[in-house]
């Protein structure tokens, strides 16, 4: 019914108009008392199997929600309802933002993709610590944080770290986003000496608590091997958990869609293929020593798998989320069950 009826109707109309609406229509359906058994019942599988333990975390199945789609914290709970194994939030700054101008997300039907420009738009880390706080559910959750656009670089490891003190007692992980696109100079973070200096500073107040929360990295597909190597010694040197492969990419290769020459970064279908080279390479070339998580073009159980046999401990899915309905969790999880 999703992607005969609900998306063609949906696909109408502009995309952030529809997630908007989208949350608001969930936020009031979950309220009605029967509709949560409901929902789970058709969506949700729990067996043994899918169960994965890492970082010191135990995942009920190795599918996640990326940030970006819940990125001010409104419907983490409502989405374990769909079977996710975890849901990450953000990507979050210390103070709110607006993002870029409107019109920033752009559909790419022809090509299964998504362009969007968003720009960090979030409430600020208070307002999503506020509703984190009001957690009813045992839905692991990661925290994405990010900086501020008028902060300049040289500052922004006190915009991480103003984030990470405040999400510290809310979320199961944190991911560090300096890969976005659309953040003007953002990227410059991911050379290897500001990067380092990012990640330790990160890693001495984590360590100065009782019990430590782990933290990842999220990177670009557009990096070359020589910058993947770096990356490599960086998780290795500052001691990080992993990595998470990959955010959106610049690349507009092999695209047909009008909207292709538009401005920000792509996902979905275009960008299956290359970050599962991306994983590919981070798991041989470290020989697995950091966790590895999997993101980029996932439409099916098939895309899934093999991200997960490319090195992938655990996976992540946006615009496959959005092409293919709620019903790709399940998907995913019953052929995963079937190995």
């Amino acid at each position: 019914m999703y992607k005969t009826i609900i998306r063609p109707f949906f696909f109408k109309f502009d995309p952030e108009k529809v997630h908007e609406f989208t949350f608001a229509l969930l936020k009031n359906l979950f309220r009605i008392p029967l509709l949560k058994s409901l929902v789970r019942s058709s969506f949700v599988i729990e067996d043994k199997r899918l169960e994965r333990e890492l970082m010191g975390i135990k995942f009920k199945n190795p599918v996640g929600l990326a940030a970006g789609f819940d990125k001010n914290a409104v419907l983490f709970d409502e989405f374990s309802n769909y079977g996710f194994g975890f849901v990450e939030i953000g990507t979050v700054t210390p103070k709110p933002q607006p993002g870029n101008e409107k019109k920033r997300i752009f559909r790419l039907p022809e090509d299964g993709g998504l362009i969007n420009r968003m720009g960090f738009n979030n409430e600020g880390v208070d307002a999503v610590v506020s509703r984190l706080k009001k957690r009813r559910t045992d839905i692991i959750i990661g925290g994405n944080i990010g900086k501020n656009k008028t902060t300049p670089n040289e500052n922004a490891v006190s915009d991480y770290l103003i984030c990470f003190e405040k999400l510290f007692d809310c979320v199961d992980y944190f991911v560090v986003n300096v890969s976005s696109p659309n953040t003007p100079d953002l990227r410059a973070l991911q050379d290897k000496e500001p990067l380092t200096r990012l990640l330790n500073a990160l890693q001495e107040a984590n360590k100065k608590r009782p019990v430590q929360k782990p933290v990842l990295l999220k990177i670009a597909p557009d990096l070359s091997n020589d910058q993947l190597l770096d990356i490599i010694d960086i998780v290795k040197s500052t001691q990080i958990a992993g990595i998470i492969a990959t955010n959106t990419t610049l690349s507009r290769e092999g695209l047909s869609s009008v909207h292709k020459n538009e401005t920000g970064g792509l996902s979905g279908k275009p960008l299956t293929q290359r970050s599962t080279e991306v994983i590919r390479f981070l798991a041989e070339r470290s020989n697995k020593a950091f966790v590895i998580i999997g993101v980029g073009g996932i439409h099916s159980d098939k895309d899934a798998i093999e991200k997960l046999r490319a090195g992938a401990d655990l996976i992540q899915i946006y615009t496959g989320f959005v092409y293919e309905g709620p019903s790709i969790v399940k998907r995913i999880n019953t052929g995963l069950l079937r190995l």
